[in-house]
């Protein structure tokens, strides 16, 4: 009656408390956006799309010239489930042109991708699974794992004497342990009930449960468990349990799509996930898949045209703990402080949550590559070491984080400078002094004055700010002296618009705390963290309106129901007229100006932008943006050295490595 009592309990409710999962951002396909092909191929090749020659199945895709074929995975979103879809679509000139469907040939408006699966989120002690419901799990795979562990599993009572003898037989004659005689309802009970233990008593107790689990549960339930539920390898300090997580683990692809080979080798490593580890043992685990693709091809379950396919294929492991992209700790790192805030620790208490978040993969990996082919450029071109940055991408028109790096270990979960590295941001803060300006009525060719100029510093001395190549113009346009970034004229024009005037357009921007009340601040005398500039830029690139940088976009719990979702809607805090000018006075300075670099690298885009370097050239900064991004660089020491690297040379840099990665998407200059 105990035992009994046990099973009915762990099977009354819900079997499993599943943890979180995390997405990217699903992909939109607009006809008419901005998107070259090739990215779109990119994009799939993350998804873990197979390119075939003809897309019959989802996840498969082709490709030729200025076309792409897919069929789109089934998935669920914020507003339902997407079916399967074949999927055609054209390009031209960087764009996308159409897209029809294949089955009823209407051509569509728009179409979202499948969003990439990039973590989990589990309370301590919780098992790392992906539940998959029976019917979604192949056939073959079914039929592959009761072969090699069950045959009799739909004609026994939950033990089999019939293998328990025969196991016997085997390893008595083999002098040792060689075949197990358990049922898989037998390790379900193990896994669920008893320890590790062994004893007579304890395989009593498993046979016996196997039998009440027979009586109460039907064998589709039990299957079902055990598919979700076997233990089937180790992401570092994390188990790996059930078919539907294992398949992301070993192949990162969903358990509906995967190949003969990759079933036989998941069926292969149920006998011992450690044994057959393919990373540590490669030649042993491909042993044991070939010799379950024999048994396969032995049995009629598959022709010989597959079995001559499934034995010739490879491992076809991807590196331990790639499930998706990459790690992503700098953006998971914002994002754990996000749902933190949002939810506390009551996030942890719910099972089969999905959140979708705004990362962007192609963002995200450009963002990456960019840092480490430049840094060691940097360095070489410069004969210096040691150099460290920072790298924070948003949506250009909602404030959401597209992408971040939190160091030159794009890899590494410590310390994270774009979230809480504060640094002197120097002229990357003059933007804001001519909002303020254009506020109050200036003009583009307001004349500023260019003269020597003394003031008394926070400290009671005198102040002479002076401009990078030490000359003075006399007096220049406004637009001349952001576009050069001169010194002398931006201090002038920051006494004349009153500093507290200036500090509050900061505030209004999106920076909640400014330090220096003094008149080095209008050169960038205070310290932010990239993250924090990139929020001050967002709302000059969104036209005056503040949305305040997440990565966070929605929350649906196991039902589908909608939990949390992003507020698109972003509140005035300038006029867009005045954000216009600013943002035409940055794409001189990306034309003509300290960023002019750009105009040559990448002839006919717009961009507007902002460098800025510090005293002793400690920081290197950019800003920039085209018309889809807004991306914040800082390069510099961790020590406080010299970096011996201005804005332009340095961080700037970093961007057009970016750029040149993702695509630019020409700025639209009002």
């Amino acid at each position: 009656m105990y035992l009994d009592s046990k099973i009915q309990a762990r099977f009354s409710g819900p079997i499993w408390k599943t943890p979180a999962q995390i997405y990217a951002r699903s992909l939109a396909l607009i006809p008419g956006m901005f998107l070259p092909h090739e990215k779109l191929v990119e994009e799939l090749v993350l998804l873990n799309y197979l390119k075939v020659a003809k897309p019959r199945s989802a996840g498969q895709f082709s490709v030729s010239k200025t076309k792409v074929e897919l069929f789109r995975r089934s998935f669920t979103y914020l507003d339902g489930t997407e079916p399967n879809q074949a999927l055609f679509l054209t390009f031209a000139d960087n764009r996308l042109v159409s897209i029809r469907d294949q089955q009823t040939g209407k051509y569509l408006n728009s179409v979202n991708l499948d969003p990439m699966l990039i973590d989990t989120l589990q309370a301590p002690n919780q098992e790392d699974r992906i539940l998959v419901e029976l019917q979604n799990y192949p056939q073959l795979l079914i039929d592959t794992l009761l072969l090699v562990e069950d045959r009799n599993f739909y004609h026994h009572s939950g033990v089999s004497p019939v293998a328990i003898i025969r196991a016997a037989f085997a390893n008595m004659n083999a002098g040792r342990t060689v075949q197990g005689g358990s049922t898989l309802t037998q390790q379900l009970v193990k896994n669920f009930f008893l320890t590790r233990q062994r004893s007579y008593w304890r395989k009593f107790n498993e046979a016996y449960m196997a039998i009440l689990i027979n009586y109460r549960l039907s064998k589709d339930a039990v299957l079902s468990g055990y598919l979700n539920e076997v233990y089937l390898g180790q992401n570092y300090s994390d188990g790996v349990y059930g078919f539907g997580l294992a398949s992301y683990f070993y192949f990162g692809r969903p358990v509906p799509e995967i190949t003969i080979d990759q079933m036989a080798f998941l069926v292969a490593v149920v006998k011992g996930p450690s044994f057959y580890d393919p990373w540590r043992y490669p030649e042993r685990a491909l042993e044991r898949r070939d010799m379950i693709i024999r048994l396969l091809s032995k049995n009629g379950k598959i022709t010989t045209l597959e079995y001559r396919a499934a034995i010739s294929s490879p491992l076809g492991i991807i590196p331990r703990g790639h499930m998706s992209i990459s790690k992503v700790p700098a953006f998971l790192s914002l994002l754990r402080r996000e749902l933190k805030t949002t939810f506390g620790d009551a996030l942890y208490d719910q099972s089969g949550l999905k959140i979708f978040t705004s990362l962007d993969p192609l963002a995200q990996r450009a963002a990456e590559t960019a840092i480490t082919q430049s840094l060691p450029r940097l360095e070489k071109a410069r004969n210096i070491s040691g150099l460290e940055t920072a790298m924070v991408v948003t949506d250009r028109h909602y404030g959401r984080v597209t992408a971040i790096v939190g160091g030159r270990n794009t890899q590494y979960a410590g310390f994270n400078r774009a979230l809480d590295a504060s640094r002197p941001i120097g002229s990357v803060v003059k933007p804001a002094i001519y909002l303020t300006a254009f506020e109050q009525g200036y003009d583009l060719n307001s004349p500023l004055e260019d003269k020597p100029l003394r003031l008394n510093n926070q400290y009671g001395n005198n102040w002479q700010p002076k401009n990078y190549d030490r000359k003075y113009r006399g007096e220049v346009p406004l637009y001349q002296a952001l576009m050069q970034s001169l010194n002398v004229p931006t201090v002038n024009l920051g006494m004349a618009l009153g500093i507290d005037n200036v500090i509050d357009s900061l505030k209004r921007l999106g920076v909640e705390k400014v330090d220096n009340h003094y008149p080095s601040m209008l050169l960038g005398a205070l310290n932010m963290s990239p993250f924090q500039v990139s929020q001050m830029y967002q709302t000059i690139a969104t036209a005056g309106e503040y949305h305040k940088l997440t990565a966070l976009v929605a929350v649906v719990d196991a039902e589908g129901d909608l939990v949390y979702q992003q507020n698109l809607k972003g509140s005035r805090r300038f006029s867009r007229e005045d954000t216009d000018l600013t943002i035409y006075n940055m794409t001189l300075v990306a034309k003509q100006g300290t960023a002019r670099r750009l105009s040559w690298q990448f002839p006919g885009i717009n961009f507007a932008g902002k460098t800025g370097s510090t005293d002793n050239l400690r920081d290197s900064w950019f800003v920039g943006l085209d018309n889809r991004d807004v991306v914040t660089v800082w390069v510099g020491r961790d020590d406080n050295k010299t970096s011996t690297l201005t804005g332009s040379s340095g961080a700037l840099t970093v961007f057009g490595d970016y750029m040149k990665l993702r695509s630019a998407d020409s700025l639209v200059v009002n």
